[in-house]
């Protein structure tokens, strides 16, 4: 499982694990954990980076209807999983 480290604007860094990803709508999404196994706490964030930026940006899906639907895009390719809100 790949090991993702971010840096948010307040400093230090932030480790977690990439479930899955997937692009709707040309957004791209990803699925993330705190732990590498067993259960854990999931995450969904979508990149909101420009095209043009170098690197991504990635934030945490709040909206409840895009929440919805990109959880249930990341069960139909996770057959094993389900997502609780």
């Amino acid at each position: 499982m790949e090991k993702i480290v971010f840096t948010p604007d307040d400093g230090g860094s932030v480790e977690f694990y990439v479930l899955e990803q997937t692009t709707i709508a040309g957004r791209n999404y990803i699925l993330v954990t705190d732990t590498e196994e067993g259960d854990g706490e999931a995450l969904i964030l979508k990149d909101t980076a420009s095209p043009t930026d170098s690197e991504s940006v990635y934030e945490i899906v709040t909206e409840d209807e895009e929440l919805s639907a990109v959880a249930e895009m990341f069960e139909k390719i996770l057959d094993d999983v389900e997502l609780e809100s």
